[in-house]
Order: structure tokens, then sequence, then C-alpha cells
């Protein structure tokens, strides 16, 4: 009763009589103030995580499950005949993150305040966001994605600080989103920005004055950097993040009695990949220009500031010209100067230097070399820095190197998308494993009960249901509910292999077509966003949206196979397909995907992962066994050793296997043509066969038969549904909460 004055007083009058979108209104202003009692700056030391993008979602329903007021609201409001799921639709989603790196900053934050611990996270303000995407013409197109407006928890603050380039200085401003933890404290994401940014110059699509820095600074999260204004502009961006970050970091420091001698004693930094790099440089200047002496400022910086490494990938290991510091933050050079010049009299290595001989700064390198821990993010992805990619710095630092595997926040990827299994488990074994997910393996005395299962099948039906529901009311898109809901939803990119699945539709039709008919029908279903400058990409996802008419309006095909691409994927239609997934796709070329976490989200939703040995699969496998399962693929080792060696050419497996040739063709065939675009499609055929930089033709033989095991396994329905029960009772391992006290104990040790 005290929950329906509290939103009564906010409407000025009753809930029934109020519009969905005054109900909106009143909840977030109950919510927010709500979470500003539980705020706390408690604990000595502070974690503050410095990360380009984070990916919260959508906020309303996340903050009531962890505050505890959920069930209440959605009861109270179903009394007053209101649909808390309408009212959860109106709120925008923040535009802050792309991928996993940034989702991934959203649990740890998320479970940085349920641990409470004292944190905050550190990043900017994009008024624009990554893009939203539209599809025409089968192609993907890029249009702005304005959310600020539409978004009630972004509350600017009085806090700003001046931010100086070679040619300008900019004065910033600090916004804030409160983090509420599950049942316990509120945090900040700390978000800077600039006024003077103008959205108007952003005229067709997403392009913009790339030059005008002072209208552009946050417009865009990762601006286009295919040409060296758009690289320049990624230089901006960081360094303002950064410096921010830094001078923030200091004041609050020493407004806790930091005498900045003692920094390491008040804050630790973690740098989540090399986007923030340029901290450790910014705090090294700002401390020398309090009083501290080179020596005393580099030592105090080392041991505050610790690096997570994400990927090998060279995108993610950001180099820079030394040319583009000079011009855009000279005041950096001398200082990266010096942590060069340290590493060059300790170390006769040229491959460890901070700069190299064609004067280009690795930002890795400072990380590495000037931070008190180098983590990886799962097991084979740590043990492969060790061994490969970062083996020569392990031999310098090897008490530097540890391991942390990637988690999920449940609070949003069970509780929240997933109610119907979220009660079912809690009526099974109670509701400890809302705080202790290790309980979650409780539920493998229920794998002989077939009641149980059949439960577990009938509510991934229902989710089925609800995707299909939310899909043909919001994209137009009808879904056959009783085929196997087989799902790829990911960044686009090629190491991921988005288009060796494409490859499995045009193997799958062509056996359609001959007659070969599945026992079960199949929908495949990918959801992805390609970088705007990234070419193959943006044809993988062309050739997905050709296969997509042409697959289901042929008759003959369409009662057995669907092929379907979501528009504009994010969390909130993640929250959507996660649920109601079958057959949970992790195809991407074994050493290169880093971990993953939507490997972990659909199998703590029952989905059976079928994958290769990368990542957290290898540990999603150690946990559930061969059985419940499907692995395929080249092993990591030999992955390393084909790039080493230089020995794979796909257009040996193009010439000596006549179902991958078969498959290729296609592409660019009759029936393709008519649909699609000539260039595209020839482009990606010929990428295929002459480069393959991913090697899809090593696997896509053991794909196809392993897929199409997992399909005639899928038919025993009591069988699957024990595979789903072992996914889910496995998954307590990758909670979020347990990445982050391993960080605490190895890394951040913040106390209680």
């Amino acid at each position: 009763m005290k929950l329906e004055m509290l939103v009564s007083e906010k409407l000025g009058k009753a809930i029934s009589e109020s519009s969905n979108q005054e109900i909106y209104q009143a909840l977030m202003a109950v919510v927010q103030d709500m979470a500003e009692q539980k705020e706390s700056n408690a604990g000595k030391k502070k974690v503050y995580y410095v990360s380009a993008e984070f990916l919260i979602g959508k906020l309303l329903s996340n903050n009531m499950i962890n505050l505890g007021i959920y069930e209440d609201v959605r009861k109270m409001l179903a009394a007053n005949g209101k649909d808390i799921c309408e009212i959860e639709e109106i709120e925008a989603e923040p535009s802050l993150g792309n991928g996993g790196l940034g989702r991934l900053a959203a649990c740890f934050l998320d479970s940085i305040a349920t641990l409470g611990y004292n944190g905050a996270g550190i990043g900017l303000n994009y008024h624009l966001g990554l893009f939203q995407q539209k599809f025409a013409d089968h192609m993907q197109k890029e249009t702005k994605n304005p959310w600020m407006d539409r978004s009630g928890w972004l509350k600017r603050t009085d806090v700003g600080f001046p931010v100086s380039f070679g040619n300008m200085t900019l004065q910033s401003v600090m916004y804030e989103i409160l983090v509420t933890g599950y049942g316990n404290r509120t945090n900040k994401l700390q978000l800077f920005d600039i006024d003077s940014v103008d959205e108007s110059i952003v005229q067709d699509g997403i392009s913009f004055d790339k030059k005008e820095i002072a209208k552009n600074l946050t417009l865009f999260l990762y601006p286009d950097d295919s040409d060296e204004d758009g690289r320049k502009l990624r230089i901006y961006q960081q360094y303002f993040m950064v410096s921010n970050g830094a001078q923030l970091i200091l004041k609050e420091c020493e407004a806790r009695g930091c005498n900045l001698y003692d920094l390491p004693d008040y804050a630790v930094i973690q740098i989540n990949d090399t986007h923030p790099t340029m901290i450790i440089p910014e705090l090294i200047r700002l401390l020398i220009a309090r009083g501290l002496s080179v020596d005393d400022a580099i030592d105090v910086v080392s041991r505050t500031c610790a690096y997570t490494n994400h990927t090998i990938l060279a995108e993610a290991l950001e180099k820079w010209p030394l040319h583009y510091l000079q011009e855009i933050v000279p005041q950096l050079v001398p200082i990266i100067e010096i942590l060069d010049d340290k590493v060059r009299r300790k170390y006769a290595d040229e491959s460890v230097a901070v700069i190299d001989r064609n004067d280009v700064v690795h930002m890795a390198h400072i990380d590495i070399h000037y931070g008190f821990s180098v983590n990886g993010v799962a097991a084979l992805h740590t043990q492969i820095l060790k061994e490969t990619e970062l083996h020569h710095f392990y031999q310098l630092y090897p008490e530097k190197f540890n391991n942390k595997t990637n988690g999920i926040t449940f609070r949003r990827w069970l509780f929240h998308c997933n109610p119907l299994l979220a009660d079912q488990i809690t009526e099974w074994i109670g509701d400890g494993y809302k705080k202790d997910a290790a309980e979650l393996k409780k539920l493998e005395k229920f794998a002989s009960d077939e009641q149980s299962l059949q439960n577990l099948l009938q509510i991934k039906k229902e989710n089925k249901h609800q995707l299909s529901e939310y899909l043909k009311r919001t994209q137009g898109i009808e879904l056959n509910e009783d085929s196997v809901f087989d799902i790829q939803i990911k960044r686009l990119h090629e190491y991921k292999r988005q288009q060796m699945n494409a490859l499995y539709v045009i193997y799958k039709y062509l056996e359609i077509k001959s007659g070969k008919l599945p026992k079960t029908p199949i929908t495949v279903i990918f959801g992805a966003k390609a970088a705007p400058a990234y070419v193959i990409a943006k044809d993988i996802i062309h050739l997905i949206l050709c296969l997509q008419e042409l697959v289901n309006q042929d008759p003959e095909v369409s009662p057995y196979l669907n092929v379907v691409m979501v528009e504009n994927y994010n969390v909130t239609l993640a929250e959507k397909l996660i649920p109601a997934c079958d057959i949970s796709e992790q195809i991407s070329l074994a050493s290169k995907e880093a971990s993953g976490t939507g490997n972990m989200k659909f199998m703590l939703n029952g989905a059976v992962t079928l994958g290769t040995e990368d990542g957290a699969n290898v540990e999603i496998h150690q946990f559930v066994g061969d059985d419940n399962i499907y692995i395929f693929g080249a092993k990591s080792d030999e992955v390393i050793a084909h790039y080493e060696k230089s020995d794979y050419r796909p257009s040996d497996y193009y010439t000596k296997n006549p179902m991958i040739q078969k498959a290729v063709e296609f592409i660019t065939g009759p029936q393709m043509m008519e649909i699609g675009k000539k260039e595209n499609l020839e482009r990606l055929s010929s990428e295929l066969k002459k480069k393959d930089w991913f090697m899809t033709f090593l696997d896509l033989e053991d794909y196809i038969r392993t897929k199409e095991r997992a399909l005639e396994d899928y038919t025993d329905r009591k069988t699957w549904a024990k595979k789903m029960l072992a996914n889910i009772s496995n998954a307590g391992f990758f909670s979020s909460d347990r990445t982050i006290r391993e960080y605490n104990r190895d890394i951040w040790k913040l106390g209680d």
C-alpha cells in the first residue's frame, strides 16, 4: 500500500486514471528516490572501471528487481488495470555500448554494487550511440540513434573539468546514472560530455564533419576510423574520457584524505581494453603537476592501474602514430617518451618497446609495463596470452598475469528476461540462488523427474510464443513456434563466423530442395550490427538478408527452414531472444573469441551450445560434460599453428570438397543474383575462396555434421530437456558476482 501511495503521489492522481507514460515517469522517480537512499561512498579504497562503452540496457525493471519491488509493482499495476510490460516498452534504451565489451562492463557495475563494493564506472555520454540499424534493399543502413531526450535516468551534475588538446581547451560536464545493486548499495556510472556537441551536424545517415571536434566529440561511439580524421577523432574521444576520469579520481581521492603518494590505497583503476590506456600517462602528468617527481609519479600510477585484455585482435590492441599524439595531446608525448625510454633501458627486446621503430605507440604495452595486473577473460584466452600473443611480456612479468573468466548478472539475464524459468527454479530449490548462483547445482536432482522436465519444455515453448508475438508486433516477422530456434546474436565480425552459419543455411536449403526433409522445422535467427566501414561484414549481412527472402518465400522449403535477421539488435531484443533459444551458436574460430558472454546467457536460460573450443565455451564444456554441448572444429593450437606457418589455403578446401564448392557457388548463382547485389555477393564469394581469414572452410564440414546431430537429438524431447537442465544447473560459475569477487580478491583488494 505504501508503494501505491508513493506512485500516486508522484502522479497526483490515481494510477488507474493515469497514462502509461505518466506511470513510467512516476515509477522512475520513485525508483530513483529509493536508489539514492542506498548511495554510499563508504570504504577508503574505490574501484574506477574505465571503459569506452557500457551497454546497460533499459533500467526501470532491472532497478526495481534490484530494489526488491518488481513483483509488488507488477501486482499493483495489474490491480489498477495496467500491464507492466507495456510500461517497460516506453523506456528508451541508452545507446552507450555495442557488443560484449560494453555489456560485460554493465554486468560488472551491477555486481560491484550488489557485492557492496565502493566503485564507479567512467565513460562518455554518446548522444547518438553506435547507430540505429535499418534494413533496405537487403542491406544494412546506418541512421542516428538519439536517446538522451527520452531517458530520465541521465542526470546532469555541476562537476566538470577543463581538458586541453593541442589546438583548444574544452570544458566538460559530468552526467550520472545510478547503478543499483541487488539488495545492496547504489553506485554510479559517470559519463562525460561537452555542451557544444551539435547533433544537427549529422545529416546523411551517420556522416558528419569529423574535423569539428567541439561539435562532434561525443556524438558517436566508435566513429568510423576508415580515414585519418576518424582515427584522430577516436584519440580526441579517448583522451577526453581519461583526462576527465583522472581529474575526477584525484579530486575524489584527495577529498577522502589521499596525499597522492598513497593513491593506490585510495583508488584502483581497471582499464577495460586499450581504449582508456592514456589514463596512465595522463595521471602521471597530473601528479607531476601537483609536485611529485617523475619517478614517484610513475611508481604511484603503476601501483594504481590494472589492465583487462579482451581480445588478441589487432583492432583492440590499439597502436597510434606518435605524430597523431603530438598533434592532439602534445602534453602526453614527453611522458610517453619517458615511459618508452625506461623500458628500453631495462629490456633490449624491441618487441616490448612502448614506441616502436616506426614511431608508433603501442597502447597495450603501456598498460602491461605500467600497470600492476594483466588479466585475460577466460581460461583459454589467458593461456593464449601467456603462451603466444603476450608471451614475451609474460616472461618479463609472470606475476602480473592472471585469469578472470567473465560472467553475467543473473538479475537481468534470468530474473528479468525469463521470469517463468526464474519462478520455476525458485519453486524447485528456493531463492538462495539469487544471491549465490552456485546453488543452481541443486537442480540436478530433477534430471530424472519427468514432470520437471516437461515443465522446462513448456516454459521454453511459452518463451518462443512470447518472442514470436513480440517480433510480429515490432518488426512484422512471423516465426514458426514449433521449429527449432537456432540463434546467433552478436556483433557481425568474420571471426565470429556468421558466414559459416549462412553457408549451413545454403546447404540445408539445397538438401530440402533435393527432397531430404528435416524431422523438425528449423528457424535460423541472426541479430548483428556491422561496423559502418567493415565492408565484408556488411556483405555477410547482405547475404543473410537475401537468403531470408529466398528461403522464406520458397513454398517447398519454408515449411521446413526459415531464416530471420532481426533489425537493430540490442539488449532489449536479446532479452526476448535468449529465453526462446534452443541451440546457441557460438562458432567463432578457436583462439579468436576471448570469452563470450552470450554463451553464458543462453546456457543459463536452457539453450544448448553448438560451438568451437573457444573462449568460455571451453569452461562451459568442462562444466556440462560431453553429452550436453555440441563441440566441433579445429582446436586453438591447430589454428595458431596455421597462422604461424601461413599454410591455410581456402582454395584447397574449395577445390577438393564438392559440398563447400556447391554452397559457395550458390552465393553468386542465379537465384541469389536475382535478389541481391552482384558487387556485394561476388566480393564475399571471392573473399571466402581466396582469403577466408578466419578459416570458415576449415571447420564447415564438421560444423554441418555436428549441427545435424544436434537437430536429430532435439527430436527426443525428454533427452533434450535433460540437456537443458544440465546447462542451467551448471551456469552458476558464470555469474558476474563470482567474477567480481575474484577481481576484488586478486586485484582490487577493496576490503569489506
